[in-house]
């Protein structure tokens, strides 16, 4: 391998795939990047086994080849060099870098014993910005492991368009989007939320895998093998009391509302009366709260929350109004802004 490829390239690429690896591998060539030039490109791909990223830049070959280096240590040197190119050269298992005055030489390790994910047929295709319509409802997935098919969005096609849906089991989201066609239900796990490539793609599945191919970027990830909920019944369709509230008015009195909470639950009171909300919160550090206006006009309600909860779910949605909807206190509470995104956050014994 001899080529030469634009630094500021080489540092974008290496950037995406090396997303998916893993500091700490008990499987040494996981730690390493696998770099194959060809006629006129060098493509950097990265897995875990789980997840695989592969992503192309132009490059100046004067003799192709493939190999795989230590992809936190290729990084480093990219960003850190000086100067616009960078000369790459693979001779004697040690691939030499020279980027003006700079240059580095690094241990590979065998090509043709990197895995790769790229195998089976993928049965469902569509174009969608995958990234962009998941956002919003990302932050409902679960990290609990013994609830493994929580760890993801749920996605699937139903008579009302494309859904995406994240819960924990005490937040939910819920985003609908255009028919798009029938597309098989899957859970598209947490890892390869996190490092979808970004713009319009081109999304195959297959029972098992999901390939996401936006511009010279491929993310190829293995699905969550489970069985989601039945969220719809979570959600409440009959929550007649609705409160309109500024978002950031309400995330920042809850941010300051859990200053005094200690321990995990965070829990915030919220006192919602007519024309406005009195939020707080009591702990053993003492109170905190604030004061907040809505065009609220019906009958009082209190109710408690997870302070973090609510604060996510409010970040979430774009506009700078929210719609609660609630029923008693001791039933989930419904959030929309008239988009097509709708949460549900259940609720937690006042203080």
């Amino acid at each position: 391998m001899n080529i030469t490829v634009q630094r500021a390239d080489l540092a974008r690429v290496l950037g995406a795939v090396s997303r998916v690896v893993e500091r700490r591998n008990t499987i040494p060539i996981l730690a390493n990047v696998h770099l194959s030039a060809g006629t006129d490109t060098l493509t950097a791909r990265a897995t875990d086994l789980d997840i695989e990223i592969s992503a192309s830049l132009p490059a100046t070959v004067a003799k192709s080849g493939e190999t795989t280096v230590d992809a936190a240590r290729l990084l480093d040197f990219v960003k850190r060099v000086s100067g616009d190119t960078i000369d790459i050269g693979l001779a004697d298992d040690t691939l030499t870098l020279k980027a003006g005055r700079n240059r580095a030489k690094l241990p590979t390790l065998p090509a043709d014993e990197y895995p790769t994910l790229n195998v089976g047929a993928f049965t469902t295709e569509f174009d969608l910005d995958l990234a962009d319509f998941v956002a919003p409802v990302a932050y409902a997935q679960s990290t609990e492991e013994t609830r493994y098919y929580l760890n993801g969005v749920y996605l699937h096609s139903t008579t009302d368009g494309l859904i995406a849906v994240a819960t924990t089991g005490h937040v939910l989201a819920k985003r609908t989007g255009a028919d798009i066609g029938t597309v098989p239900a899957s859970i598209i796990p947490r890892k390869a939320i996190a490092v979808l490539p970004k713009g319009e793609a081109r999304v195959s599945l297959s029972s098992s895998k999901i390939r996401v191919a936006s511009g010279d970027t491929v993310l190829t990830s293995k699905l969550i093998d489970g069985t989601f909920p039945d969220y719809g019944r979570v959600i409440p369709l009959r929550n007649d009391k609705v409160v309109r509230v500024d978002k950031t008015a309400l995330s920042k009195a809850t941010d300051l509302a859990m200053t005094v909470s200690e321990g995990t639950s965070k829990t915030v009171r919220l006192e919602i009366a007519p024309g406005g909300i009195q939020v707080s919160s009591r702990g053993p550090g003492g109170e905190a709260g604030a004061d907040i206006a809505t065009d609220y006009s019906g009958e009082p309600i209190t109710i408690g929350f997870n302070g973090a909860y609510l604060v996510s779910t409010l970040a979430a949605f774009g506009g700078a109004e929210v719609d609660m909807c609630l029923a008693d206190p001791g039933s989930p509470a419904v959030f929309q802004a008239g988009g097509d995104l709708l949460a549900v956050v259940m609720p937690m014994r006042a203080a």
